[in-house]
């Protein structure tokens, strides 16, 4: 299973492979057409209650990757995007955080190579 993590605002390339946006909000300033997306599986973006907890605060960073692969255990959209990376020899999961080491997109890579 070949799963990269890309922000969503930076431009799309060839070699992205298939392009899953997976934040439950849309993000601010990107254009649907421009985001060159195949799937956008919201529902697997850590819950409302989760992401407010968080705040992308990297202190809590562990401590939000073990609550969140928590929800993922009993996440259906999980199974769907195991789906996804089956079927296609890469996956890209987009997400609109500014830090790529902190943000929920790595923290879902890391879950389902695992």
């Amino acid at each position: 299973m070949d799963i990269r993590t890309k922000r969503v605002y930076a431009a799309p390339s060839g070699d992205d492979g298939y392009r899953v946006l997976v934040d439950r909000l849309w993000p601010r300033g990107v254009r649907k057409a421009d985001a060159e997306l195949d799937l956008w599986l919201r529902d697997v973006a850590p819950s409302p209650a989760l992401r407010t907890w968080w705040d992308h605060d990297p202190a809590h960073l562990a401590e939000f990757a073990a609550r969140y692969d928590a929800e993922l255990d009993h996440n259906p959209a999980v199974d769907e995007l195991r789906r996804v990376a089956h079927d296609h020899p890469r996956v890209t999961l987009l997400y609109g955080a500014r830090d790529p080491h902190v943000n929920h997109a790595q923290v879902l890579a890391d879950y389902l190579a695992g």
